[in-house]
């Protein structure tokens, strides 16, 4: 069978420097799914921009020829004029990016943005590619997609604009999709969803796959052969069973032993302090207003959050896991006093072990500064954190220059301190963020939190876009930093794996409710909500024997209404969080 993309001898530099990609060379078959695995700066995501033409100006392809199979022929892409290349992005060929903020306009609506895919390639009218795109974000797990199809960007949790670019990749039904890390910013529910709803659109249209992730779990569900990549050579290829069942390169096996999984033993952990807690919410919700985008149509309120007690004691790591719009990151949000709780609900913050806990919302400028040195925050998305316009080296030292610490030389010398204790180059501090991979851009966003030495840190996602020996190694360090600085984590993740390794608490959210409260080594292996065994049950393992359980996945993550009598609620009934053990806390009917 003829392949429908070859890459052959694919080697790119930048300027003099050591080619960053040499000699790739793979092929795609129609209908198939390849692999691309690897740390990051590997060469993936580059070799995958110079199938469609899309590099960085200083990049330059020096050999190579990248080859498109179809029923008029062989088109070699590397040839093609720029306009020629214009009828094959988007249309035979589309590409999932990694970072979905960047990729997305802010000025137009998510809407206008994937129904400009049907307008250009497919001829489709307004109210066509309206309907088609509906289709599809109800197809990607958009809870609401009225309500998407009418937002900006801006107004969209970070898995919510990751589900419209995919979207908008798939909305033209082309014959070969490149998925950049397509999944790094979903839930462990979404992502079964969407890798199944991939799966199906390569049954139904024939479509070929080429996967760049640093998931095992992910390949080991989705992928037919697999590629390893490291500093821009392939170290081995072949045939997902066999890599997966037996790796013959020791780069590969080392990836395999620093994949995160669940522990299959129950480990019995700490009982957690509540005496020297260093954060409390008590009560907190939030509701926004919703605009209609119709003026004849009434507002609708938004339930972000809807009584949260948390207690996070000093020290320890209070994980949350949960869907995107859950609630996770405005919980967060809140307790760093960046957004403001609905009337009724307080968060404490105690300074010291011992001190009179202050109220986070009513403290003044002195309290607030001294406040925002001891709590910092990682975010999810960590090209948007960073300013495209700073230096990496003023990035890192803006926090000390606005709580006036140090001369600009401890200041540097304390910026180079920590990219060394995240694995990163001091050298790299005259850079600027576009210069970095994903991965290493998180990195960064991890040693800027810890520039101001803080008592707690909020990690929303922190190792989403990382490749397993590097959380490996990030992981490593938060533990590290935690043991001998006794730092506190309220750690957003939805990767179940990571949890159970670095919490000491869970708490699973669901449109705004914590449904399920426990240790991991009772949350993990005694669950008891229908939604927190569907997301046990969508963690994807680098076992080619042991694929996601989808009907499970689809019976706990779907609507309230398809549980069990005792755990369905409304907006008009909630139940409580009752303890059926002792930490254990399910919400239900009692």
């Amino acid at each position: 069978m003829t392949p429908l993309l070859s890459v052959e001898n694919l080697s790119i530099g930048f300027g003099a420097a050591e080619p960053a990609v040499r000699g790739v060379s793979f092929e795609v078959m129609p209908g198939e799914t390849l692999a691309l695995v690897g740390e990051s700066g590997s060469g993936k995501t580059i070799s995958c921009r110079a199938v469609l033409r899309i590099l960085p100006k200083a990049a330059q392809i020096h050999t190579g020829r990248v080859a498109l199979n179809g029923e008029d022929g062989t088109t070699i892409l590397s040839d093609l004029s720029e306009r020629q290349m214009r009828r094959i992005r988007g249309n035979r060929i589309s590409m999932i990016f990694q970072e979905p903020m960047r990729s997305l306009s802010p000025l137009h609506k998510i809407g206008n943005q994937v129904s400009e895919v049907l307008w250009l390639h497919r001829g489709a009218s307004e109210r066509q590619a309206r309907r088609t795109v509906m289709e599809q974000f109800e197809r990607v797990g958009f809870p609401d997609p009225e309500r998407a199809y009418n937002s900006y960007p801006f107004e969209l949790s970070g898995g919510m604009r990751q589900r419209a670019m995919i979207a908008m990749a798939m909305v033209a039904k082309p014959d070969l999709l490149i998925a950049d890390e397509p999944t790094t910013a979903l839930d462990v529910t979404t992502q079964a969803q969407v890798l199944g709803l991939i799966k199906d659109l390569q049954r139904e249209t024939g479509m070929a796959l080429i996967l760049v992730t640093h998931d095992l779990g992910v390949v080991a569900n989705m992928a037919e052969k697999v590629v390893v990549m490291h500093k821009g050579r392939i170290m081995e290829s072949g045939s997902a069973a066999d890599i997966l069942r037996s790796p013959a390169h020791p780069y590969t096996q080392q990836l395999f032993d620093a994949a995160p999984a669940i522990p299959d033993a129950q480990i019995v952990g700490l009982p957690p302090s509540q005496e020297d807690l260093i954060l409390e919410m008590k009560a907190v919700s939030k509701t926004y207003t919703m605009r209609s985008g119709r003026g004849w149509k009434a507002e609708k309120l938004i339930y972000a959050c809807r009584g949260v007690d948390f207690k996070l004691p000093r020290g320890r790591t209070l994980a949350i896991v949960g869907e995107s719009g859950s609630g996770k990151t405005t919980a967060a949000r809140i307790a760093l006093g960046a957004e403001p709780p609905d009337p009724g609900g307080e968060v404490l913050f105690c300074t010291q072990p011992g001190a009179e806990p202050l109220t986070v919302h009513k403290m003044d400028r002195a309290q607030r500064t001294a406040f925002q040195r001891q709590a910092q925050m990682v975010f999810q998305d960590p090209f948007s954190s960073l300013s495209p316009r700073m230096r990496i080296q003023d990035a890192m030292t803006e926090p000390l220059e606005i709580h006036q610490i140090g001369t600009r030389a401890e200041q540097r010398e304390r910026a180079s301190e920590m990219l060394s204790r995240v694995g990163l180059n001091p050298d790299m501090l005259k850079r600027y963020p576009h210069a970095f991979s994903g991965g290493q851009r998180q990195r960064l966003s991890i040693a800027r939190a810890m520039m101001l030495d803080p008592s707690m840190i909020v990690c929303d996602e922190p190792t989403s876009a990382l490749d397993v020996s590097v959380q490996d190694q990030i992981l490593n360090l938060l533990e590290e930093l935690q043991e001998t600085l006794k730092l506190s984590y309220l750690f957003i993740s939805h990767d179940l794996a990571v949890v159970a390794r670095i919490a000491d608490e869970v708490a699973v959210m669901r449109q705004g409710l914590v449904v399920e409260q426990a240790p991991p080594e009772t949350l993990f292996h005694n669950p008891q909500h229908p939604y927190t065994k569907a997301l046990i049950a969508a963690q994807p393992e680098p076992d080619i024997d042991r694929p996601i359980n989808l009907k499970l996945v689809a019976l706990g993550a779907g609507s309230p209404d398809t549980w069990a009598e005792a755990f369905r609620f409304t907006d008009s009934v909630i139940p409580s969080l009752v303890e059926l053990e002792p930490g254990h806390k399910v919400r239900c009917h009692v």
